[in-house]
């Protein structure tokens, strides 16, 4: 090698580590999902009286009792696994797992068809996928229907990551077509292959006198796992795309459109929808992040049973 070749080698090796060294990785709080709240739920006797447990990120705590779970410890996290009353009925649906990987502790999220059957009753079938994500539950569910009107949505932040980085392991159902479960008579087809969702949104919102919620899209970040993984894939990173992200070859009409389905608490205490009403200039700031991990794609009670997602040390890169 010529000493020229040598002095371009040393000098672009000096600015990788100089990039390297300038990175800066932040771990969400509870990120590590190393500590856990268990939660013991009495389920009405007419359904058996059964004892079940609740599983959410946040300080290590266990709750005995009915009652409606509020985030602990300062925990940003909320999960899909719920206590619900419906007919007068106590039911609960976990979804989402404490699980032992090495020294701590990860979070499995599995897509499964929860059943309730009381002659004369309710005879309730219903899809329900795991999601770990930021914001919270409104408990107790009192109905299947439009179920993201219980989720908070979202938390207040105001920081330009460059990118998501997590640890991950997928296994895919192998089904090839998706069911549409709702609570109330027989599943349908939905066509498609069921897909593991990882989506960081930045917005930057707005509530009018009335309440009403609207957004504009500031960072877009949207992957999808279909196939199975034989083992951990560990700091998977995912770049944040700033501003309209629709001319850009990665950007997927499906998923990175803009939303409204989604629901946040608004300043009167009460859950409505955000609506995305435009993409926000790429130097824009944010108001709030929301952040999703969900073992199935296509909405509220669509999925494949046995899809499976495992999350652990969920960062951000800066």
């Amino acid at each position: 090698m010529s000493v020229k070749r040598l002095f371009m080698s040393l000098a672009l090796l000096a600015t990788l580590y100089q990039a390297d060294a300038q990175e800066k990785t932040v771990m969400l709080k509870y990120g590590d999902m190393n500590s856990w709240v268990t939660r013991t739920i009495h389920e009405s006797a007419i359904i058996g009286g059964n004892d079940k447990t609740l599983y959410e990120v946040g300080p290590n705590k266990h709750l005995d009792g009915n009652n409606a779970y509020r985030n602990l410890g300062g925990s940003p996290w909320g999960t899909s696994n719920v206590m619900a009353k419906v007919s007068g009925i106590t039911k609960t649906n976990n979804c989402v797992y404490k699980e032992k990987r090495g020294n701590g502790y990860c979070a499995r999220l599995e897509t499964h068809i929860e059943r309730v059957k009381v002659l004369g009753l309710v005879n309730i079938n219903v899809l329900a996928a795991g999601s770990l994500f930021l914001g919270d539950m409104t408990e107790p569910i009192t109905g299947t229907k439009n179920g993201e009107k219980y989720q908070n949505c979202g938390v207040p932040f105001t920081s330009r990551p460059k990118a998501l980085r997590f640890d991950y392991k997928f296994k895919s159902s192998g089904e090839p077509n998706r069911i549409k479960l709702t609570g109330f008579g027989g599943s349908s087809v939905v066509n498609g292959k069921d897909k593991a969702v990882v989506m960081l949104l930045l917005q930057k919102r707005h509530e009018d006198a009335k309440g009403n919620i609207t957004a504009k899209r500031v960072g877009t970040m949207v992957v999808t796992y279909d196939k199975s993984t034989n083992e951990w894939i560990n700091g998977k990173t995912c770049k944040i795309m700033y501003g309209d992200i629709r001319k850009s070859p990665e950007y997927v009409e499906e998923t990175m459109k803009l939303r409204s389905i989604d629901y946040a608490r608004n300043s009167k205490g009460v859950n409505v929808p955000v609506k995305e009403t435009g993409w926000a200039s790429d130097d824009e700031t944010p108001t709030h992040m929301v952040l999703q991990f969900l073992s199935s794609h296509g909405g509220a009670y669509i999925g494949s049973p046995g899809n499976t997602l495992w999350v652990d040390n969920v960062k951000l890169v800066y």
